[in-house]
């Protein structure tokens, strides 16, 4: 049985996509239909909100499987990353205890 050829898709992007952006807080919001995962930079007294993805739950359940995979493999070749305290004065940010 031989297998379908895969279909090759061009992607373009501007210069400006391409240099990326900078996150240091995400915020994840869900409803039944979506997730939406906004991506902040916050340097205290202001923030912006660089980026905002809204993809199905069943894209979502793919993304967390590439990025535990990815950091597997990360931290095989460069070692344990060990989660950042969180902040004590300021209650925004990632809270891992509570799931966010």
């Amino acid at each position: 049985m031989t297998q379908p050829q895969q279909q090759q898709v061009q992607i373009k992007a501007s210069d400006a996509v391409l240099k990326g952006e900078y996150a240091n807080m995400m915020q994840v919001m869900h409803t039944a239909e979506e997730f939406v995962l906004d991506f902040l930079s916050v340097y205290p007294p202001a923030g912006s909100l660089n980026a905002r993805v809204i993809v199905s739950p069943s894209h979502m359940k793919r993304i967390v499987a590439a990025l535990a995979d990815n950091m597997t493999k990360y931290e095989k070749q460069f070692g344990e990353v060990k989660p950042s305290e969180a902040p004590t004065t300021n209650p925004i940010g990632f809270d891992a205890q509570k799931g966010n």
